[in-house]
């Protein structure tokens, strides 16, 4: 049985446009693309070029500093374009989708493989990237062996994909991938769940590894929240996860002798006529996910969710990590009165609106921050809202100032971008608080490579 961890901070964001369980028909998509932007800290350095032909799992690029970890094609088909911004930066590499043809591996049961052959196995197919370590949120350090892997296997950001659904009849590939999981790390393999929905049948009785379940409200999903409400990170410390289609893909790469990038994505978003999923690779383009799907409007697309979520332009692509595209409205026009309404259908985390009588409402949000960028104020408000033994506003002061001594005391190590999204939210000085977390986290990193 789950050991259940009670969240009491945080703050759930209940919003229109939840999808519905079930496929889009019809849907197809002709390019993807992995952008190395997906990946904080990455040197790219090309192994392919315009007009190649490659398999799914053939090596697009490499990291400068890690070249054994292989970034590969989630698709067959063709290089049509390696895009570049300013200094000439890889943004992505765009392949036309042909065919289903993979690099192929033998089929084998990873618990009868040493560490070493799982590892050169996930380093080879392009599946080490799924791994990502704490601290830092960056992708894992093959030479490193991990105190423990945590696979957080429910999503409470807003509109989030159910897992119940995407990870229905899928028990065989996600037990290969826990067991290859486990070859990795010295310590568990740790599932964490959603006390407050349904069971997983898919994650019931998983051998290798052990359970802990969540209730409350966001950022209950997130992983530096996880971790630090059941075994927090010291100095030294490293621990990896794994997002629960990722851990898929890692199964299917052993049983199948593949790399096998299928993913359930969410179309969401109070700007989607029929919030529904969508069967599709990773890093799909996000014109396959809207055609035909939207409302009549100055629209935001946002590959994930409205708190941690990159906006795409037409002709993006989703990325690497996310499985929901979300759409809103940008909010560009003033409102009449504003603050002076009595706001029965404004959203507000005080009781600025006589909306708090409503609780269980849902609402149409857009993207107007109702305000500009203004001097820190310190209102005790983000406490509220981190449900980890941190001190969010000193911590965002000390990267400000660019006091590595002080980041550390202030558990810089604990957190990443996702685990203070919702001080974005609710800031009243409308502070980039995630942009900043992760200027510390790139100092700190740097500073002790």
């Amino acid at each position: 049985m789950s050991k259940v961890i009670k969240i009491k901070k945080g703050l759930n964001i209940k919003l229109k446009g939840e999808p519905e369980a079930m496929l889009q028909q019809g849907f197809s998509c002709e390019t993807f693309a992995i952008k190395p932007t997906d990946f904080p800290g990455l040197t790219p350095k090309l192994k392919i070029g315009v007009d190649e032909e490659v398999l799914a799992g053939t090596p697009l690029f490499i990291d400068k500093y890690q070249p054994e970890v292989n970034y590969c094609a989630p698709v067959s088909g063709t290089v049509v374009a390696v895009n570049r911004g300013e200094r000439r930066r890889i943004l992505e590499v765009v392949i036309a989708a042909k065919g289903d043809a993979y690099v192929e591996y033998p089929k084998v049961d990873p618990m009868s493989l040493d560490t070493a052959q799982v590892k050169e196995r996930l380093l080879a197919s392009g599946c080490w990237p799924f791994l990502r370590q704490r601290p830092y949120a960056v992708v894992a350090n093959p030479t490193d062996v991990p105190k423990h892997i945590y696979i957080s296997a429910f999503d409470s950001a807003p509109l989030a994909p159910d897992y119940n659904f995407v990870l229905k009849g899928k028990k065989a590939a996600f037990q290969a991938g826990v067991n290859a999981l486990s070859k990795l790390t010295s310590g568990k393999v740790r599932i964490c769940t959603d006390a407050d929905a349904a069971p997983n049948e898919t994650l019931a009785g998983l051998a290798n590894a052990e359970s802990y379940a969540f209730s409350g409200p966001h950022p209950k999903s997130a992983i530096g929240v996880q971790i630090h409400n059941i075994e927090p990170i010291n100095k030294g410390d490293i621990v990896w996860y794994v997002n629960p289609q990722d851990v898929l893909s890692i199964g299917n790469l052993f049983t199948e002798g593949k790399f096998m990038t299928d993913r359930l994505v969410a179309l969401t978003g109070a700007q989607v006529s029929a919030p529904k999923y969508a069967q599709t690779k990773l890093g799909a383009n996000i014109d396959a996910f809207t055609k035909g799907q939207l409302l009549d409007g100055d629209n935001r697309i946002i590959s994930g969710n409205v708190l941690t979520g990159e906006a795409l332009l037409v002709g993006g692509f989703i990325g690497f990590y996310d499985a929901q595209v979300t759409v809103i409205l940008e909010g560009r026009e003033p409102e009449f009165l504003g603050w002076g309404t009595l706001g029965l259908s404004k959203w507000s985390v005080s009781r600025t609106f006589w909306s708090w009588l409503m609780p269980k409402r849902t609402y149409d949000l857009n993207t107007n921050m109702h305000g500009g960028h203004r001097p820190y104020v310190v209102t005790n408000e983000y406490e509220k809202v981190v449900p980890m033994d941190v001190l969010p506003v000193q911590l965002i002061k000390a990267i400000l100032v660019d006091d590595i001594d002080l980041m550390e005391q202030l558990g810089i190590y604990e957190v990443a971008e996702e685990d203070l999204a919702l001080c974005e939210v609710i800031c009243t000085s409308k502070t980039e608080v995630q942009r900043i977390v992760r200027m510390g986290l790139d100092k700190v990193r740097k500073e002790m490579s």
